[in-house]
């Protein structure tokens, strides 16, 4: 067994992306992964709050830290923002002494300290690199041979420096795609950005930036999307129609977590993967894989 301290993030534990914690779990179980949830976690903070009160975004991010300290594990979590942040906050954190001492002096009110010793890991990695493909590969129970999935990075997953794959041109979800049998289409936009949450204030723009990525995906032959990042698969799923109607498309292209797909493949009841969750139906791009 390899183990881990599991920060979920808001999204996957209380949001929209429930399917997402649920998948992930359940392929972890399946590798023989424990992801040991971080007992009494915090949001990370999330990007908005970092422009409204920086030193307060890196404190609550800070909590978290401190607490899986404790455990002495990587700190892994499935949520691209939450990956972003609690990477910002470890590097400022270690980097300036100030900011350093005025953490601590925020976290001692709650009888806690960081050391800076924690090690904050994306899902992706963990799975793609620690436990390999080849590993992947050799629990596939029926392979997605045929199905085509454009694979969706995203633009936070790739961020922080050093990361784990290339910045611009990230190859480990595709290696990770093609060990379950199925291939990764060609996906020119696999690094760029769906609006994030500009889809609130500034929706036309956000829109037109989801609408470029699903029109790639789709020009290049995929029958879905497959992403690491909750808050990319509600803009591409949820808003697909609203595009649609927009940019007098007709996408129907399924927006899945890479964790789904997985549980597909090493034959794990679907109904412990969250398909009923997605707005666009994967059911007729799966059933031939579902059913086998």
């Amino acid at each position: 067994m390899r183990y881990y301290t599991y920060f979920p993030g808001c999204s996957a534990s209380h949001g929209g992306a429930k399917a997402y914690d649920w998948s992930a779990q359940a392929v972890a179980k399946a590798l023989e992964v424990e992801l040991i949830e971080l007992d009494d976690w915090n949001c990370c903070g999330s990007t908005p709050y970092t422009s409204v009160d920086e030193l307060a975004s890196y404190c609550v991010s800070a909590r978290n830290l401190a607490l899986a300290e404790k455990r002495g594990l990587d700190l892994v979590t499935p949520c691209s923002a939450c990956y972003v942040i609690l990477n910002r906050t470890n590097s400022a954190f270690r980097e300036y002494p100030a900011l350093r001492a005025k953490v601590n002096e925020a976290l001692a009110a709650g009888d806690l300290e960081y050391h800076g010793t924690v090690n904050v890991r994306h899902l992706l990695d963990v799975f793609a690199n620690d436990i390999g493909c080849e590993e992947i590969a050799s629990r596939v129970k029926g392979d997605l041979g045929g199905l085509k999935v454009a694979p969706y990075y995203g633009c936070q997953v790739v961020r922080p420096s050093p990361g784990f794959d290339h910045p611009e041109s990230p190859e480990s979800l595709d290696r990770l795609i093609k060990s379950l049998g199925a291939e990764a289409t060609p996906f020119p936009l696999k690094t760029r950005c769906c609006g994030g949450s500009l889809v609130i204030s500034e929706e036309n723009v956000a829109l037109e930036l989801a609408h470029k990525l699903l029109d790639s995906a789709s020009s290049n032959g995929a029958e879905c999307i497959a992403t690491v990042c909750p808050l990319c698969q509600t803009n591409l799923d949820v808003y697909q129609s609203r595009i649609n109607k927009k940019f007098k498309t007709s996408f129907n292209l399924p927006v899945l977590f890479f964790t789904q797909l997985m549980g597909i493949a090493f034959g794990i009841d679907r109904r412990s993967l969250g398909f009923e969750k997605c707005i666009v139906s994967p059911k007729e791009v799966l059933a031939g894989y579902i059913e086998r």
